[in-house]
This record gives C-alpha cells, sequence and structure tokens, in this order.
C-alpha cells in the first residue's frame, strides 16, 4: 500500500470489480460519454478550422490582404506610390485596381457585376487569378482592345463564351445617360467561390478608365508574406505614402463571413460539449451510487482514523479517475479522427457509396481538417474540469457520513 492513503482507496474503489452490474455499466458509460464528447469536439472543430482556412485562401486568391485607395478619386501617381512601397515589412507584391459597378448583357440575358480594371503584368503579386484561368490568358488583356474576363458563373448567366461579344453598362456619373461599351470575351476564370466566380470581370486598367473617364486606378492592392499579419503590415506600408490615402485589410472586406464562422464555432463547441455534460452528470449519478453502497466503509474507515478529508479525498480520486481516463482517451481518439479526415472521408464513401461533398453540387469536395493545438488543450482542459466540479457534491456528502449512523444496522 502506497501514500496518501485516500489514492490508494480511491483508486482500489475504481478498479475493483465488486461493483454491481448497474454501477459498473454506469461508470463505463460515464467514462465513454467524455471520451465521445471530447473526440467529438475535437474532431468537428478542426474541421470547421478547415473550411474557414479554405474560405480564406479562395476568398484571398482574388483579393488582395489590403487594399489601398485616395477616398475615390484616381490615383495617377500610382507608380510612384510603387516604388515608395517597395521594401515595406512582409510586402510581397503590389498592384493597381479600378473597381466598378456594372451591368452586364449578351441578347436577352442581363447580370451584375463589378467591372475590375488591372494590370495583367502585375496582378500576379497580389492575386493568384492567373492559377484560376479555365479558358484563355491573364495577359490577353491589352490596352485599347477592350477584351474581358468573366467569372465561370457570371459567364454561365450571360451564356458568353470566349469570343462573345457582351455588353458594359455603367452609370454615367454626372452625365444623365449610362455609358456603353462592348467588350470581347478572352478568357473564363473560376477560384470555386461564388462571390467571384458571379459578381467579377476582369479588364485591363486602361479600358475601365476610359469607360469611367478618369485619370488613372482608384487604388492598389497589396499582398504580405503572412496573411494573419496583414492588417498590422498594410497599416506600417501605408505610413511610407504620407496623407491623403486610406487603407483597407481583409479582415474588413471579409468581416461578415468571418463573423459568421466565429459564431457558427462557438455556436457548435457549445452543443457538442453538452455531450460531455451528460457525461458529468453519469458520473456525478456514479458517485452516488457509490457512496451509498460504501457506506458502511466509509464508517469503518472513519473510526480507523480517516479523516473527512480523507473520504472527500477518495471519492474524488475515484470521479478524476474516470474523467480524466476519459478525456485522455477522447483526445487521442479526436487526433486520430482530425488528422485523418483525407483518409476517413473517402474510405467512408467508397465504403458506402455515397459523397458527403457532392463535386457536382459543392465547390469543395473533400473535407479539409485542421488541428489547432489551443483548441486541443482548450478542449482537454474543459473536460477535465467539468469532472472535478462532477464531483465535489457525492465527495462532499460521502465525507459528511457519520460512522455511528452508518454502522446502526450492520
Amino acid at each position: 500500500m502506497f501514500q496518501p492513503l485516500p489514492i490508494f482507496v480511491g483508486l482500489r474503489y475504481s478498479l475493483a470489480r465488486e461493483h454491481s452490474f448497474f454501477v459498473s455499466f454506469i461508470t463505463w458509460i460515464s467514462l465513454l460519454g467524455v471520451a465521445v464528447g471530447v473526440a467529438a469536439l475535437i474532431t468537428v472543430l478542426s474541421v470547421m478550422n478547415g473550411f474557414e482556412t479554405e474560405l480564406r485562401t479562395r476568398l484571398l486568391s482574388v483579393s488582395a490582404h489590403a487594399t489601398i485607395s485616395a477616398q475615390g478619386a484616381p490615383i495617377p501617381d500610382w507608380r510612384e506610390r510603387l516604388v515608395q512601397l517597395k521594401g515595406a515589412q512582409g510586402l510581397v507584391g503590389a498592384a493597381p485596381f479600378l473597381d466598378t459597378d456594372a451591368m452586364f448583357s449578351k441578347g436577352a440575358a442581363m447580370s451584375g457585376a463589378v467591372l475590375r480594371g488591372v494590370d495583367p503584368s502585375l496582378e500576379p503579386q497580389v492575386s493568384a487569378i492567373g492559377e484560376s484561368m479555365r479558358e484563355g490568358r491573364l495577359v490577353d488583356l491589352q490596352p485599347g482592345l477592350d477584351r474581358i474576363i468573366l467569372g465561370r458563373s457570371l459567364a454561365d448567366q450571360l451564356q458568353a463564351r470566349v469570343g462573345d461579344a457582351v455588353t458594359v453598362m455603367i452609370a454615367g456619373g454626372s452625365a444623365p445617360a449610362p455609358r456603353l461599351q462592348q467588350f470581347e470575351v478572352t478568357g473564363i476564370f473560376e477560384v470555386g467561390l461564388q462571390e467571384h466566380d458571379s459578381t467579377l470581370a476582369l479588364v485591363h486598367w486602361r479600358d475601365a478608365a476610359a469607360l469611367r473617364d478618369l485619370a488613372g486606378p482608384t487604388g492598389i492592392r497589396l499582398r504580405f508574406s503572412d496573411v494573419l499579419e496583414a492588417p498590422r503590415l498594410a497599416h506600417a506600408a501605408v505610413g511610407r505614402l504620407g496623407a491623403g490615402v486610406q487603407v483597407r485589410d481583409w479582415t474588413q472586406e471579409n468581416e461578415a463571413y468571418f463573423r459568421a464562422i466565429r459564431i457558427e464555432k462557438t455556436m457548435m463547441g457549445l452543443i457538442l460539449m453538452l455531450i460531455v455534460a451528460v457525461a458529468v452528470f453519469n458520473i456525478v449519478a456514479t458517485l452516488v451510487m457509490v457512496v451509498t453502497d460504501k457506506r458502511t466503509d466509509i464508517a469503518i474507515l472513519r473510526t480507523l482514523g480517516l479523516s473527512p478529508r480523507g473520504v472527500l479525498g477518495v471519492f474524488m480520486t475515484q470521479g478524476l479517475l474516470i474523467g480524466w481516463v476519459g478525456t485522455a482517451i477522447g483526445v487521442a481518439l479526436g487526433l486520430a479522427l482530425a488528422l485523418n479526415v483525407g483518409v476517413i472521408v473517402p474510405l467512408l464513401e467508397s465504403t458506402f457509396g455515397f459523397h458527403i461533398m457532392d463535386p457536382d453540387v459543392y465547390y469543395i469536395a473533400s473535407i479539409p481538417s485542421e488541428t489547432h493545438a489551443h483548441d486541443v488543450i482548450f478542449i482537454a482542459l474543459a473536460a477535465l474540469v467539468l469532472t472535478f466540479l462532477a464531483t465535489i457534491y457525492p465527495s462532499l456528502r460521502a465525507a459528511h457520513t457519520a460512522p455511528a449512523e452508518a454502522l446502526r444496522y450492520e
């Protein structure tokens, strides 16, 4: 026998086989409940992290990490601005742009979208649009030739193909009549995100400026080596340009998307934590039944000199063993599932003959997973704290057992 005595007795009670079948069954159910809850939390949050990263990657494949503008006014000296930005911390690319809300039409088909003027030679520095081309090339956009590249969904809405002509209409500004210009479709891109594929068209920035009668692009798009540090780095880079310009980063441009994901992750975590909560209630019920079953043992231990605090330690040890073993199993199982989602999901799909993410319906055909250490640590600590709290009431009840009362009828 080893010391301290309460831990020794608690372990003996936990590992002994003299429990009634019902008590043992509830004990195992409690342990498995904690394990399943922890594993489910780790797996689901890892998958949601993967979807968040996938969404961010697709959003930023066309959008820049930050944009610099002169409050809607053109920036005719944008080339000098690019020179000033060179050498800024973390900056890997900068390119001009000009965005305009426009109406596109081809025959009877019409659709609204954003007409973006870009510089084909500089655009690859700030976006992956060139890698997303399904037909044509980005360099086909040459000034003065009135060429346009459409998103896949926008092209489908207009029933436009490479070589077709589409009409672009924008508001006339101070002029009473809208401005119309016909462009030839020279390419189609697809980034796998409806936000871009159905609402974006690209032209050379000079053609966009001519259509709006502006002297230059209206902004500069920036890309940094670390997307998560982009907000801080963008504000530092703008300091090189002096007054008269403003900066917006990707977290501001896509704030609604990522706020929705954060809320969804929080609510999903709370819902799945209910599985752990049910297991915690089972631990309470198990310990209450064990305390009732061991009243005689408690009385004998008290008469042999074990203090109420020692009795408290005996039953807290038993409850913590259930919770901590369940948490350890859950963490191991959750990591095994989260780190192998790419193998497990295709195996399930091939075995049962169905697609969780049907490629004909969803742009993302596979389920991504990204496990964060801080998520795993938080889940494990939360489970440990809950199981610790579950042991307090039954243990206090055992500690207040009166030896004389327990032994009266023995």
